[in-house]
């Protein structure tokens, strides 16, 4: 592998030191606000538009969108999505020890 570089463990928030959880957690915000990011473009909305829509100001919906998501739970995020027409789907499994194959 080229001096510099390495093999991606598979999620970048780990890659670049978060914990497991705190990766999880950073995983679902990203991808809710891709989510909500495609539904505007979908729909033509302007940023002030959809901040209407969602019941918050334009600078919170901008700066989400810019990806500082630090000031936002997963929770809004989901209400966000849902107010513009969207929808969450949560997919949640027990623990299952893992078997060896070969």
């Amino acid at each position: 592998m080229a001096k510099g570089f390495y093999r991606s463990g598979g999620n970048i928030f780990e890659d670049v030191g978060f914990s497991p959880a705190e990766a999880t957690t950073l995983t679902a915000k990203s991808n809710l606000i891709a989510a909500i990011r495609e539904t505007i473009e979908a729909r033509k909305l302007t940023q002030a538009q959809a901040a209407a829509e969602c019941s918050i100001d334009q600078p919170t919906i901008s700066k989400v969108l810019r990806g500082r998501m630090e000031s936002v739970t997963i929770d809004r995020l989901t209400m966000w999505l849902k107010a513009l027409g969207g929808t969450v789907e949560i997919n949640a499994h027990p623990y299952r020890a893992r078997t060896a194959t070969g």
